[in-house]
């Protein structure tokens, strides 16, 4: 079953095609960008969204940028018009890993990936079933479910408090800081949403120092406890981070590993609910569950936008972006290439091969995707074990962010 999408005509899309921006994008792009990628995709794959500024839409092109070693992950550049030097916003988005460079990225990436090996998340996976089969519990209870609020929301927010062993009475104001702090990175973020996101940084940094101060007098199991790991740097007279550092990459791991899972695992249920023949085909083979999470993060990408800097020219098959150029990857828009995936507006829960952008390629690729694609089948196969006619209640109310793609709330129903 194909997605039902508006369709432009040729004329149309080249219209579109030729005069899109991210900063003045249609209303109704959030609720389904995906014509207009398409659009982009077939009339100008390298689209020029400003002066050096580039937003590409086929995979190929995303994946070589991703891959690219003149394409540098440093932000400091690019934030500086938007978030401001000096402020708390900018000092964390030019520090966390996910916007730095080697050395930095090198000594915090091998840290995090120290801590969430195979072995370490064999070891999550019995929690995580028995949250999952708790939350599943009270939503049974509950008289208007809420799949984000009740369920999407609450995994990510366990399972990264569990890996840094934030204390669960503590965890209460972490998901409005991270909502506040990732929206400042849509391409507009506007006077109010950089308040917030001020706020929400100063607010953390001073919860977190009294944190890692308590976790200093009484270190734990590095093994399982990534703070302690982060704290404790490498060991055998190893690097340490620096302090910001160590600070803005725990915010860093606490933001990515809610947002993006939360999104993986509220529109991986709605695409299920809203493709039925998929859903019933989930029932009678549930051992689909793991190519259907890579599937439903190539289908609707938690992360549709990514960036980059170019350190040297780069060819894009035969067009040369400039040394200085911004790069925008549309993440989204490669994950329904056609020339990479058949039939790429139908979810088919079996696809094989899927080689989707979603966690990114190369040296940047998503450091927690293991972690993600775990919580996605325990959730998703959960919840399709225990509710097979699950269904939606009422019209979703979708987050208006560009960069980040999912619900604000997803009603439902769970008839027995």
């Amino acid at each position: 079953m194909s997605t039902p999408h508006l369709s432009f005509r040729p004329d149309e899309a080249q219209r579109i095609a030729a005069s899109f921006t991210l900063a003045n994008a249609p209303d109704d792009f959030v609720d389904d960008p995906y014509p207009i990628y398409a659009a982009l995709r077939t009339h100008d794959p390298i689209h020029a969204i400003g002066p050096d500024q580039w937003l590409l839409t086929r995979y190929d092109d995303v994946s070589q940028i991703y891959r690219e070693g003149a394409a540098s992950s440093d932000k400091r550049r690019e934030f500086a018009p938007k978030l401001r030097p000096g402020t708390p916003i900018y000092e964390h988005h030019t520090t966390s890993l996910v916007f730095s460079d080697p050395p930095l990225h090198t000594r915090v990436r091998r840290l995090i990936l120290g801590a969430v090996n195979q072995r370490a998340i064999a070891r999550m996976e019995p929690g995580l079933v028995a949250l999952v089969d708790q939350l599943l519990d009270q939503l049974a209870d509950r008289e208007a479910p809420d799949l984000i609020e009740h369920f999407a929301a609450q995994i990510p927010l366990e399972v990264i408090g569990n890996l840094l062993a934030v204390p669960h009475a503590e965890r209460g104001p972490l998901r409005e800081w991270s909502l506040a702090i990732l929206s400042a990175l849509e391409p507009v973020p506007g006077e109010v949403r950089l308040a917030r996101a001020n706020a929400a940084v100063t607010e953390f940094l001073a919860y977190l120092r009294d944190l890692v101060a308590r976790r200093r007098a009484r270190p734990g199991d590095p093994n399982v406890d990534v703070l302690t790991r982060l704290i404790q740097g490498e060991g055998d007279g190893g690097e340490k981070l620096t302090e910001p550092e160590l600070l803005h990459n725990c915010i860093f791991l606490l933001n990515a590993g809610h947002e993006t899972t939360t999104n993986l695992i509220g529109n991986g249920l709605h695409a299920l609910m809203t493709h039925r023949d998929q859903w019933e085909r989930l029932q009678r083979e549930p051992a689909l569950i793991g190519t259907a999470v890579d599937e439903l993060l190539r289908f609707e990408s938690p992360l549709q936008l990514n960036n980059r800097l170019l350190t040297a020219p780069v060819d894009l098959r035969g067009t040369v972006l400039p040394e200085g150029s911004f790069v925008t990857l549309g993440v989204g828009a490669a994950n329904r290439d056609p020339d990479a995936f058949a039939d790429p507006d139908r979810l088919d829960i079996a696809r094989k091969p899927n080689a989707h952008a979603a966690f990114g390629h190369g040296a940047h690729a998503c450091a927690g995707m293991n972690v993600a694609r775990l919580e996605g089948r325990i959730a998703i196969g959960g919840i399709a074990a225990r509710y097979p006619r699950l269904e939606l209640a009422g019209a979703p109310l979708r987050d208006r962010r560009i960069r980040f793609r999912g619900f604000q709330r997803l009603p439902a129903r769970l008839p027995v």
